[in-house]
């Protein structure tokens, strides 16, 4: 099928138009940084998605069957959070608002663990249980989490007004393969650090591999799902971490798939989508010891 990648040049959106395209789909990528002039002459369109105009001529041109949307500030540290915000909602509601208007069929959203609120939280607070599932409450605080919700909530909006169906994707940490020696230097130096997302991360891969199976799903109306690794970054068991980080006032555990689990449940992506992540921190960190 013909698919339209918005930040294909990121982390997320390169790898899933990567993956996409290896698949055989066609797939055509947009971002707002500059085209590559001159052959060969790669599917690409150069457009600033929070403008409405840009949104929709991408569409026109591109004519896809799915969008996946990875477009947007991919994290709240680095611009003013009104930035953030605009930013990120604009161009998620631009994008839902091309895909009614020229009937695309299907959009995959990426959205974030942030979207409920306590890992980006202005005042701190502890998730209700562990590991997150997709029916826990949704409580953002800051801008980013904010707006990720508020993606989440278009999508909502798009499928009852239109045929469009929708997920959204909730990525963990996302680790590329140069980024682990680095994450795992942080936790030698500070097991308990990355207590903020119960020390949940999710592989770059393996989450293209989630983006290109929500991609040609059948799911009606809009799912949400989370992604990450079976295992947690540090390596321990999670009821040990909890207890460590938090004393007393550790979430409480439910069922674990194994002792050393991340924070977050990805039951329903396994069983809505037959994702089975393959990776693990330990492929990677080769130059600890």
């Amino acid at each position: 099928m013909k698919v339209l990648v918005t930040g294909a040049r990121g982390k997320i959106g390169s790898r899933a138009a990567a993956r996409l395209s290896a698949d055989g789909h066609t797939v055509t990528g947009t971002d707002i940084v500059g085209a590559r002039y001159g052959p060969p002459f790669e599917p690409y369109l150069r457009a600033d998605l929070t403008d409405y105009g840009q949104a929709i001529a991408v569409m026109l041109r591109a004519q896809p069957d799915v969008v996946v949307h990875t477009a947007g500030i991919p994290d709240p540290s680095h611009d003013p959070s009104h930035v953030v915000f605009a930013t990120n909602t604009q161009a998620t509601f631009n994008i839902a608002e091309a895909v009614a208007r020229t009937q695309v069929r299907r959009l995959v959203y990426i959205s974030s663990e942030t979207a409920p609120g306590f890992v980006t939280a202005e005042r701190p607070f502890r998730p209700d249980y562990l590991p997150v599932d997709e029916d826990h409450p949704v409580r953002p605080q800051d801008a980013y989490g904010l707006s990720k919700a508020l993606g989440e909530t278009i999508c909502d909006a798009l499928v009852r007004r239109s045929d469009a169906t929708a997920v959204s994707v909730r990525p963990s940490l996302v680790l590329a393969p140069a980024d682990y020696p680095s994450v795992r230097a942080i936790i030698a130096a500070n097991p308990l650090a990355l207590a903020v997302n119960q020390w949940s991360y999710v592989d770059a891969d393996d989450l293209a591999d989630l983006i290109a199976l929500a991609v040609t799903a059948e799911t009606a109306g809009h799912e949400i799902v989370y992604a990450a690794q079976p295992d947690n970054i540090a390596g321990r068991p999670l009821a040990e971490l909890t207890a460590e980080a938090f004393g007393a006032g550790a979430p409480p555990l439910r069922a674990l798939g194994r002792p050393d689990a991340g924070g977050i449940s990805i039951a329903k992506a396994r069983e809505l989508f037959g994702w089975r992540p393959e990776h693990s921190w330990r492929d990677y960190a080769r130059t600890e010891g």
